[in-house]
């Protein structure tokens, strides 16, 4: 199993669902393009978190992966079809032994190094930012789109570019690279999931179909 691309990945936070459930809010944008939704709710136990996995996953079941951050036993329990790592979490190749081939592995990183560390250690992908400044992680220096350079030329694996992004940015992370984006705030904390998952899928789609024909010509 492979990440579509370009990958449209909202990253949850039911705190900004704008009046919906988390459940709808992800239902209205996988409706509007959303093609990986990565659950990240790391205040939530697993009795709590499990069930909201296993609703997510009816969801998105033939629609969008599913990928949970940071608990693989989440993941296995749930059905998913991936889990993501932070930087500092285990390493890839002990959550491939344990989750097993055709499963999803990605991991966050912030450097180069990091990336290379990634992919050499068997990661689907790697998750980089934060490229612009993001409210979820308020002192964390935005690295811009440069970083993105940096990391395609140095990996093969596909660049998810994470933090700030909208879809007025998304075609800049593009080009420098990245093989998708990570939202939280630009689908959820907007007064349609729908319309907002739409607007970053056709900017990105874009974008896209202008960096090949650019490779091409």
């Amino acid at each position: 199993m492979k990440l579509p691309i370009p990958c449209v990945t909202l990253i949850t936070d039911r705190r900004l669902c704008q009046g919906l459930s988390l459940a709808e809010a992800v239902a209205r944008a996988v409706a509007g393009g959303v093609n990986v939704v990565q659950l990240r709710e790391k205040d939530l136990a697993a009795a709590q978190l499990v069930p909201l996995a296993d609703r997510l996953r009816a969801i998105t079941e033939g629609k969008a992966l599913l990928i949970v951050n940071g608990r693989l036993d989440v993941a296995l329990l749930c059905a998913a079809d991936g889990v993501h790592l932070p930087e500092r979490g285990p390493s890839v190749a002990a959550t491939r032994r344990l989750a097993g081939d055709g499963f999803i592995i990605g991991r966050s990183v912030h450097s180069v190094e990091e990336a290379m560390k990634a992919q050499d250690e068997g990661a689907d992908y790697v998750q980089v930012g934060a490229i612009f400044a993001t409210r979820s992680h308020p002192g964390l220096r935005a690295a811009g789109p440069a970083l993105l350079r940096s990391v395609a030329a140095r990996v093969t694996i596909p660049i998810v570019a994470v933090g700030g992004i909208t879809a007025e940015n998304v075609g800049q992370v593009m080009r420098a690279g990245a093989r998708g984006a990570a939202v939280i705030s630009a689908i959820l904390d907007s007064p349609s999931p729908t319309s907002s998952g739409r607007r970053l899928a056709e900017a990105m789609v874009e974008a896209a179909a202008a960096s090949a024909r650019r490779t091409s010509a």
